[in-house]
């Protein structure tokens, strides 16, 4: 059952020890799922377990776990249809892009802060500056080379010589990292798996559980033993043709060659081992990352989704620890394996899978929202036309609504004075808050770790500032400590009407006029400086050339100096 009155239903997934409660007949047709070949089973029976059917039809269909497409493609998609895909994930999704992204972060904001993925060269184009480098370096150094789409472990090679280097074809080369954390003599690499159920405002959630893949021969730093992928690789699909390979079924054992991620911490924990910090700071890395492909994605949804509510991803992140315990970032898989070959595969995948569906919050809409003839396709605003409950629950942002979020975004990461956004609530303030509240509590096994109650220290590694971004992490801040309260304060607000617009409370009438006066300062002064990204000025030029002249000097308006929060109870 949702929290709050938004939208209909929301269908939820069951395990194989579970039932769901199935709905009512005529809502039962229209659960419908796209299978593709790509689907794997333990998404398959996590469906047909909860009453889907699968069909092959384009337009007769909720959900659909298929091939990433061509951000073009996604236009396609209606509004109560939902992909497990973004457009443009491959940011990260590729090994190429995701280094240049994370250099290009790194170069930003310094070492300091992005200092977890190997040094990496992307050929042919950095074929001399890798060059320079390995002379740098000397002759003992060993290099991995990686195809930048491949997936699996095909075409990695573990190299110590110049005349082994490929110079044609595309390829990512990273600094091998030649000394792992071995256990009983063996690396291994961590499959994170990583959710993301919205760009903006960026929601990411992390599983609790996942894998340790171990190689299935000793490690040895001998450069003879280089081209045993059975030693210097992980991959699960690598060492499977090991006939020294050992499986292991049991989630809680630590044997074999699969560990669950929980029995790795159990592990490390009985040698003294501090593994919360180790996790807290692979959660570092991993809001890090996703940033990294923020502007790329958000840029392309608001090019070629009609509502955001259509795509939701899973990522795995390939983490490996070294002698130190410090995390790196290997790469991030778009497509992670559901292959589900043993028991410890079906208990982790299984369980995570049903929390995926959960949290993406599929919901049911009415027939006639299910019918594209009603949309005009030459219409330049389809979502007004043929928008369903999500798009009539989310009116259009008002002329003080869109004050509000420019004045905010004209601020530079002044934590104190974000905390005012939560003064006056919006109707689609109070939408996004309802909508983040709701899902969070499908999480499951999951933990949100954005926005979080630290988060707002990540507000500065965006490119382009997100006023949704803001506004969450200073609810989280506000709230984490007592939830109840703050649900109960959107349910008040929800069963009033505030987040469909309906604003018989004034308390939920924003008065813009303090904003518009602190705003027209702002862009009186001009660019703060060359090298600040100018998104924010042009959100507040673009909102303040419309407003009418305010007067600084009236004897009833504020001071400019003075905060919206000390203002605007007089003026509601």
């Amino acid at each position: 059952m949702l929290l709050f009155p938004l939208r209909p239903p929301t269908l939820y997934f069951s395990t194989a020890n579970e039932r769901v409660q199935l709905l009512p007949w005529e809502q039962r047709k229209l659960l419908k799922w796209k299978m593709s070949s790509v689907t794997p089973n333990v998404v398959k029976q996590t469906i047909a377990r909860s009453h889907f059917r699968a069909t092959k039809k384009s337009d007769d269909w909720l959900g659909c776990w298929g091939h990433h497409m061509k951000s073009p493609g996604f236009k396609a998609i209606h509004e109560y249809q939902k992909l497990n895909h973004f457009p443009g994930s491959f940011q990260i999704g590729r090994k190429d892009r995701l280094w240049r992204n994370l250099s290009k972060m790194q170069a930003r904001f310094g070492k300091r802060e992005f200092s977890f993925f190997p040094r990496s060269f992307v050929l042919p184009q950095d074929l001399k500056l890798l060059k320079k480098a390995w002379e740098d370096g000397g002759g003992r150094q060993k290099w991995i080379i990686k195809p930048p789409a491949s997936a699996r472990g095909i075409g990695i090679q573990v190299i110590h010589k110049w005349s082994q280097m490929p110079r044609k074809r595309p390829l990512l080369v990273q600094k091998y990292l030649h000394k792992p954390y071995l256990i009983s003599g063996n690396k291994f690499d961590l499959r994170i798996y990583v959710y993301v159920t919205s760009y903006d405002p960026l929601r990411v959630y992390i599983f609790s559980d996942g894998l340790v893949r171990f190689a299935s021969c000793k490690y040895s730093s001998s450069m003879k033993s280089l081209s045993n992928k059975f030693m210097h690789l992980t991959n699960y699909s690598v060492n499977k043709k090991n006939s020294e390979y050992q499986t292991n079924s049991d989630h809680k054992a630590c044997q074999g060659h699969k560990w669950a991620l929980k029995a790795l911490w159990q592990y490390l924990s009985a040698k003294g081992i501090n593994t919360t910090q180790i996790w807290e700071m692979i959660k570092d890395m991993v809001i890090k990352t996703i940033i990294a492909s923020d502007p790329y994605v958000n840029m392309l949804v608001k090019a070629n989704v009609r509502s955001p509510y259509s795509c939701h991803e899973l990522f795995g992140f390939d983490i490996m620890l070294d002698e130190n315990l410090k995390p790196w970032v290997l790469e991030v898989n778009i497509s992670p394996s559901l292959h589900s070959n043993t028991a410890l595969d079906v208990s982790i995948k299984g369980q995570m899978i049903r929390d995926v569906l959960n949290l993406a919050g599929f919901v049911v809409p009415r027939r006639e929202e299910m019918r594209p003839a009603a949309c005009g396709s030459t219409s330049s605003s389809t979502s007004s036309l043929c928008g369903g409950v999500w798009e009539r629950s989310r009116p259009e942002l008002s002329a003080d609504e869109k004050v509000k979020r420019a004045f905010y975004l004209s601020q530079r990461f002044a934590d104190q004075l974000f905390s005012s956004v939560l003064d006056v609530l919006t109707p689609d303030d109070v939408n996004v808050l309802a909508e983040a509240e709701d899902e969070l509590s499908r999480r499951g096994e999951f933990e949100r770790v954005f926005p979080s109650p630290a988060s707002s220290r990540y507000l500065r590694f965006f490119e382009h500032p997100r006023y949704l971004n803001i506004l969450l992490s200073q609810w989280e801040q506000k709230h984490w400590q007592n939830r109840s309260q703050g649900v109960s304060l959107l349910r008040n607000l929800c069963q009033k009407g505030v987040h469909l617009g309906h604003l018989s409370d004034t308390a939920h009438r924003v008065s813009s006029k303090v904003y518009k006066i602190q705003l027209t300062v702002l862009v009186s002064q001009g660019p703060r400086s060359a090298e600040e990204d100018d998104v924010s000025d042009r959100e507040v030029h673009s909102v303040t050339s419309s407003l009418p002249d305010i007067s600084l000097m009236d004897s009833g308006s504020p001071s400019p100096s003075s905060s919206p929060s000390s203002s605007l109870a007089s003026d509601l």
